[in-house]
């Protein structure tokens, strides 16, 4: 198979960003690193159609690899979804590790939930781009994201303490 040179220098520029999208995701840099790896590869196969705007191809298609294979996943009874385990460590200042704590939250949220939330705040999607990525309706945005919120201040509520609700409900 050929490989145009204006894939390529896509890769390279977009890779690092693909792979932090995938690992929130994922919650796991090596189902981050397939992610991208199977996202790149349906873009190199679409390619003609998709290199005037190919990173919203591939955000598209990352979003939708992960949820299929999650699926797929949770679908083999003998490989049940990783479970996160454990209580948040708290240090001697009275600080915590947000990172640890966000992405233990994260890891428990459903695969929708986190998509959407990794569209709309880390991705900076509007709800509208956040549904074409997504496959979804508007509205579903708007609900995910609202259910996906309540979940994080339910199992981390440390994170949102000094936190304004961005879609403006009260706690």
């Amino acid at each position: 198979m050929h490989v145009p040179a204006e894939f390529t220098a896509f890769v390279r520029a977009c890779r690092p960003t693909l792979l932090r999208t995938a690992y929130l995701l994922a919650g796991d840099r090596h189902r981050a690193e397939d992610l991208v790896q199977e996202t790149l590869l349906r873009v190199a196969r679409r390619w003609e159609r998709c290199a005037e705007a190919p990173l919203g191809y591939a955000r598209v298609t990352l979003h939708r690899v992960a949820i299929d294979q999650h699926r797929w996943r949770s679908r083999r009874p003998e490989s049940p979804p990783a479970q996160v385990t454990g209580s948040v460590q708290v240090d001697v200042t009275g600080g915590v590790d947000t990172k640890v704590v966000l992405a233990r939250a994260l890891a428990r949220l459903t695969p929708a939930q986190r998509a959407v939330l990794v569209a709309r705040f880390y991705d900076d999607l509007t709800e509208v781009q956040a549904a074409r990525a997504l496959g979804v309706s508007p509205n579903t945005v708007k609900s995910q994201t609202r259910r996906a919120l309540q979940r994080l201040r339910e199992l981390a509520p440390e994170l949102l303490a000094d936190v304004a609700d961005p879609l403006g409900g009260g706690r």
